[in-house]
């Protein structure tokens, strides 16, 4: 994700290192909040136009931690695309509806810390059913990089189709999907000002539990999308793009 270390290391050569010193500091995971919660992002305003939410979804000032000093926070706006392999599910996340991810970072006290803001999805449609599924924040995240892995983040996924009753998905806040994203493609600067890295995420070890919420049809529903679904059969492969700006420029 936008994952500090790796993207620091890439904008050094262009002045635009600004929070090295938080990116060497230990992570302050990300967890829940009323706004950001696994429901957030399921909405009509969250479904349609991901790409263009650029920094509407930041953090507001006020939202982030006690003596946060804005001038040293940063909000950053990932978009991704790629591929996904939950069990029988194989959705492409296409480039015209794209995931859409936004937080805030920075230091308070000399200490890395994070606020998760939004996760914007649109539905995906599963190949050979009249289902579809809707990527959803499953409250944590941590977006920090280091040397073994660019970033965690939880997710459930709404599942939409004939006869499926609200609330239905696969995974559920309480066991829901995480995703440890490793690098595959290092960041690269597209422009220094405003700042924006691509780099590219995947995920190929994470276990998916079955699905909650669905009443007599979750058993159904398990069957036929093949859940739950062990470690080493499920994949995640994305290309991300990221957006930077300061709290005094957001």
């Amino acid at each position: 994700m936008a994952l500090s270390a790796g993207v620091l290391a890439a904008t050094a050569t262009v002045g635009a290192g600004a929070g090295a010193g938080a990116a060497a500091a230990a992570a302050t995971p990300t967890q829940a909040d009323p706004r950001s919660g696994p429901g957030y992002g399921s909405g009509p305003a969250s479904t349609s136009g991901t790409r263009d939410r650029g920094f509407k979804d930041c953090p507001a000032p006020s939202e982030l931690p006690p003596r946060a000093d804005p001038a040293r926070w940063r909000c950053e706006a990932m978009t991704a695309v790629g591929r996904l392999t939950l069990g029988r599910v194989d959705v492409e996340v296409p480039a015209d509806r794209p995931l859409a991810i936004t937080f805030a970072e920075g230091t308070v006290d000399g200490e890395f810390r994070q606020v998760f803001g939004a996760m914007a999805a649109t539905p995906l449609r599963v190949r050979g059913t009249p289902l579809s599924i809707t990527p959803r924040y499953g409250g944590y995240s941590d977006f920090e990089s280091n040397d073994e892995r660019r970033g965690e983040l939880d997710l459930t996924f709404r599942i939409a189709g004939p006869g499926v009753p609200p609330g239905c998905s696969i995974g559920s806040a309480a066991d829901p999907v995480r995703l440890v994203l490793l690098e595959t493609d290092p960041p690269k600067v597209v422009t220094p000002d405003p700042l924006v890295v691509t780099f590219g995420v995947a995920d190929n070890r994470f276990a998916v539990p079955g699905t909650s919420g669905c009443g007599p049809l979750g058993p159904v529903l398990d069957r036929a999308l093949r859940l739950p679904s062990p470690a080493g059969v499920n994949g995640i492969d994305l290309d991300a793009r990221v957006a930077m700006r300061a709290y005094g420029e957001v």
